[in-house]
């Protein structure tokens, strides 16, 4: 639920495309850009599961332990309760975990355990930026690595290329990826195939490795060496790495392309993969350890498949980075992060965008990660805490779901939670065994960005408070000043967050300038709990008499605010807008500590900075630049 993978390589949702024509084309696209991430994991799962910081003994048990578990946490996880039930709770088309948080969050407004939810889909998101840091940086370096099987020689030059990548990788984000994207599909269908193939050709010569579909190896192995067992699932859930993006993409392919891909193609070729990986391990024992993806393939094609698995890797790294960009502009638009500057890549795809404070940041702290552990084994010690946890959150989310959603009687609800959460609790704590290795990493990001998104809502929820205290009713200030201050031709908005009260700017612009324009337009930006309001819908307008109007727009919070379009299109406001004739005022806030302050001293200073740090509403609002008037005020909190 977290994750938002490649969700700015497609444009508008795509859920409406109908036919078998239409289905085919998208799973295509889904191929390309939601299966990434879990699609790499064969680089490194299998052979972390047997050689990583708890390994397990090279025996025929063993392995048919390890591949039935991967096999059926598949099952579990990704058919079971990703791609049948999780997926069915979209919003409008939607899916995702702030998108998630707003239709649960948006039924639930009465219940008084509504703030803890918030909380949890907060967190889920806070742990998304940790587990978007790690995926390149392992995927890269684990495809990477493939070059010291392939060409010994090369061995050395592994980091230093990986590093290049992921450099020229964050570079070419300002671009857009429109263009490259079209290969994304084509490239990671390939990838599927060749490791499907590899698998099948492996499997043939040992296939007594087709025994460990039966569940029964699974259980075998937790009666007889459970503690083993236990620890082999902080590797083996690095085969479901990825597994959220089904229903975070879930708006831009739709429901089913998904199913398709994931049932018809994806989910076959990973379990082809693995049973080869633990076919060939079976016939040549440890040796094999020392890469059983890249071991599976001849020796003379050992090279082009690294130049495959790169170029997948870097696919993979993209959708999570773009998946970075989509879910900032998310909690932007939902008041979780201040306002940031958006870049659009592309005249014609809305869903294209580029936030350089995200992407540089997103380089540095995976260029540090790659320098700092320096291969892909050490890294996957970090990977897997953010994934667990946020598993978990969408199970608890899914709990609201099915109890205040859809009704499901108790009898239905309470077995299948019992069974999502025993798998998930299972694999998060086994993961909290590699927190002194490099599972604190992702914990401690998660934790920063949690302090900053919560301290960003609740200081601007407090703002808008003390805001509202000290407002002038607006009934009031028309019989006041209407009359009294001398009226100018023209049209004035003014931007208020409250759609009550007389605004700063407002007061401050009759303060000193002693006047008022011929209409005067109180308008209030609204995002809605859903991600594509409709146009039609989307202005309430209010005459307030005297020339004043109160106008409140509403989008959704996959939408992006334009205030010039919106007013372009209303024609019950007296004469159309035309810029050269409107003038926007904004009121840029000064904090103030309070002598009743709502929140901790700390946090009141952090909020300020950030406050001080955000993007202008100009551009945010897309407001013409020479036509923008700012004026300030303080305001305690």
């Amino acid at each position: 639920m977290v994750a938002e993978p490649g969700a700015d390589l497609v444009g508008a949702p795509a859920a409406h495309c109908h036919g078998p024509d239409g289905i085919i084309k998208l799973s295509l696209g889904a191929i390309g850009v939601v299966f990434g991430d879990i699609g790499t994991s064969p680089l490194y799962a299998f052979r972390e599961t047997f050689a990583g910081h708890h390994p397990l003994a090279v025996d025929a048990f063993h392995i048919m332990g390890v591949v039935s578990l991967m096999f059926w946490s598949m099952m579990l996880v990704v058919t079971v309760k990703y791609v049948s039930i999780i997926m069915r709770a979209d919003n409008k088309g939607e899916g995702g975990s702030l998108a998630l948080l707003a239709l649960v969050s948006g039924k639930t407004k009465t219940k008084r355990w509504t703030a803890g939810i918030v909380l949890l889909g907060v967190f889920a998101t806070a742990l998304f930026y940790g587990d978007s840091m790690i995926t390149p940086a392992v995927t890269v370096l684990g495809a990477v690595e493939g070059l010291a099987i392939a060409a010994p020689g090369l061995g050395g030059l592994v980091l230093p290329i990986a590093v290049v990548i992921l450099v020229a990788l964050f570079s070419i984000q300002r671009s857009g990826t429109s263009k490259i994207g079209l290969f994304f599909g084509p490239v990671m269908l390939l990838y599927f195939a060749v490791i499907a193939t590899l698998g099948v050709l492996s499997v043939v010569k040992t296939p007594d490795i087709l025994w460990a579909l039966s569940p029964h190896y699974a259980v075998e192995f937790f009666l007889y060496d459970p503690v083993r067992a236990f620890l082999a699932l902080g590797s083996v859930v690095l085969a479901v790495t990825g597994a959220e993006a089904l229903y975070a993409d879930m708006g831009h392919f739709g429901r089913n392309p998904i199913r398709v891909s994931w049932l018809f193609f994806v989910l076959p070729a990973l379990i082809l993969n693995y049973m080869g990986q633990g076919a060939m391990l079976m016939r040549d024992g440890t040796p094999a350890l020392a890469s059983p993806f890249y071991l599976l393939a001849p020796e003379y094609l050992q090279l082009p498949l690294v130049l495959l698995a790169t170029a997948a890797a870097v696919i993979a790294s993209q959708a999570v980075i773009t998946g970075a960009f989509s879910v900032t502009q998310q909690a932007i638009q939902l008041g979780f992060i201040p306002r940031l500057r958006i870049e659009h890549t592309s005249a014609s795809t809305a869903g294209q965008i580029y936030i350089p404070l995200v992407n540089w940041l997103l380089m540095a702290m995976v260029l540090l990660l790659v320098l700092a552990f320096r291969s892909s084994a050490n890294l996957t010690s970090a990977y897997g805490i953010a994934v667990t946890g946020a598993m978990m959150i969408d199970t608890c989310l899914l709990g609201v779901v099915l109890f205040r959603l859809w009704n499901w009687p108790a009898y239905y609800a309470v077995p299948l939670l019992a069974v999502l959460f025993l798998v998930d609790g299972a694999y998060f704590a086994a993961n909290l065994t590699k927190v002194p290795d490099g599972g604190w990493f992702p914990l401690l990001i998660g934790l920063i960005i949690f302090t900053l998104l919560t301290t960003w809502a609740k200081g601007r929820k407090l703002m808008i408070e003390r805001m509202r205290e000290g407002a002038m009713p607006i009934k009031v200030f028309i019989q006041s000043a209407a009359t009294s201050a001398t009226r100018v031709p023209g049209t004035a908005v003014f931007m208020t967050s409250s759609p009550e009260g007389v605004p700063h700017a407002l007061l401050h612009n009759l303060k000193h300038n002693k006047v008022l324009h011929e209409r005067i337009i109180l308008l209030t930006i609204k995002i809605m709990d859903e991600p594509y309001y409709p146009d039609g819908g989307r202005c309430h307008l209010e005459d307030l008499d005297q020339g004043f109007h109160r106008m409140v727009l509403k989008y959704g919070f996959m939408q992006e605010p334009d205030v010039p379009a919106a007013l372009a299109r209303i024609h019950q406001c007296g004469a159309d807008f035309r810029m050269m004739d409107t003038s926007f005022f904004l009121s840029r806030q000064t904090l103030l500590l309070s002598a009743r302050p709502g929140m901790m001293v700390w946090r009141e200073k952090l909020f300020a900075w950030m406050l001080r740090n955000a993007e202008s509403a100009m551009e945010f609002f897309r407001l013409p630049t020479n036509r923008v008037v700012e004026l300030g005020s303080q305001v305690e909190i």
